[in-house]
């Protein structure tokens, strides 16, 4: 597990500058920090490198020189550094655009504490982490209308929605390449290569059947089963899918704690001795993780006739990656208004087959 965390920046008149490090106790020899910044002079691009010094295993992602931003991690000697790479660039954009009044400061021992378990981050949290990303939603939002965007234009669109404060446009296209959301080509005639939206991201609120359907035998006294019930049903009478709502749920599960706890209510109906159990798996706040699933809508509590309470699932959350049918609309209205030119629709066309293929070909063949 990673040991700390160092925000730095270069100042031309200063040199080094460490605008925040978790924890305090953390030491870092100035020298060592001037050579992860002539490590990435060296080169002159945003991204990331890795170095060992003496017993220190570290790595450092730079924004580039328009902001001049470095995000380090300290690891232990066996860790991976490349594991971390998206991790690190989701959370230097975060801070960038927090740089103004150094808003960052009170997001660092959160941002540490998401990299540290980053590497073992299920699918589910990967996509939310993704989406919460506010650069990589606003692509993907754009995607969805327009199916697909020149490269090149994305650059400059970026650039112009955060006037200040943008970097590393390369790597936010590369890691949406990596999660499957886009894929690249190059066609004839097209001043640079083309971003083709593959997948899209599904997000909604679902009720927890299984939980209401075993109520009893999944911790909740029988005569509450009912009121449990009613209770999910009344929610979901009035529930209405927002990209705000969606955001809302997901910035609740990329709270490790809070995220721990969810995963024993997606399996039981518990009292507040069964959360204190999981101060071994570091949920060492309970009433802090109530207090989030509770503002977020998730979580219930049902009182029987002695006074004992159970912590109930409310609604659960679901994220898949889905497969975009509604791109063969927006390829044929693009091509329509001459959006795209006739290459380029095709060479989309055939990228869908692809992804399509690769997705539910096997399947179909042994149905």
């Amino acid at each position: 597990m990673p040991t700390g965390l160092i925000l730095m920046k270069w100042d031309e008149r200063l040199g080094v500058s460490i605008l925040a490090q978790h924890p305090e106790a953390i030491e870092v020899t100035s020298k060592t920090l001037m050579q992860i910044y002539s490590t990435h002079e060296y080169s002159g691009e945003s991204g990331l490198i890795s170095l060992n010094v003496g017993a220190m295993n570290l790595v450092s992602y730079y924004t580039g020189p328009e902001i001049g931003v470095y995000l380090i991690l300290a690891l232990t000697m066996d860790e991976d550094p490349e594991v971390f790479e998206d991790g690190l660039s989701d959370a230097t954009r975060l801070i960038v655009q927090n740089l103004d009044n150094e808003a960052y400061k009170p997001l660092i021992p959160s941002i540490f504490q998401r990299l540290s378990v980053f590497p073992k981050l299920t699918e589910e949290l990967k996509t939310a982490m993704l989406f919460t990303d506010s650069a990589r939603r606003m692509v993907i939002k754009r995607l969805q209308e327009e199916g697909s965007i020149l490269k090149s234009e994305i650059s400059v669109w970026l650039k112009d929605q955060y006037r200040e404060g943008f970097a590393d446009v390369e790597g936010l296209i590369q890691s949406l390449i990596k999660d499957s959301i886009v894929k690249t080509r190059s066609v004839k005639g097209s001043p640079s290569e083309i971003l083709y939206l593959v997948n899209d991201i599904f997000i909604t609120r679902i009720p927890p059947s299984d939980l209401i359907r075993g109520a009893s035998s999944r911790g909740l006294p029988q005569e509450l089963a009912e009121d449990y019930r009613e209770n999910v049903m009344s929610f979901f009478r009035e529930y209405r899918n927002t990209d705000e709502d969606n955001l809302k749920l997901l910035n609740t599960l990329l709270d490790p704690p809070t995220y721990e706890t969810l995963k024993l209510l997606r399996q039981a109906i518990v009292t507040r001795d069964d959360l204190e159990k999981l101060q071994k798996k570091g949920v060492d706040d309970v009433d802090a993780v109530l207090k989030n699933l509770w503002d977020a809508q998730m979580i219930l509590v049902l009182q029987d006739a002695a006074g004992n309470e159970y912590f109930a699932l409310q609604s659960n959350v679901k994220i898949e990656k889905i497969f975009p049918e509604y791109a063969l609309d927006l390829i044929r209205e693009q091509y329509s208004l001459k959006s795209i030119s006739l290459q380029a629709a095709l060479e989309y066309l055939d990228t869908l087959k692809d992804e399509y293929m690769a997705r539910f070909g096997k399947k179909r063949a042994t149905a």
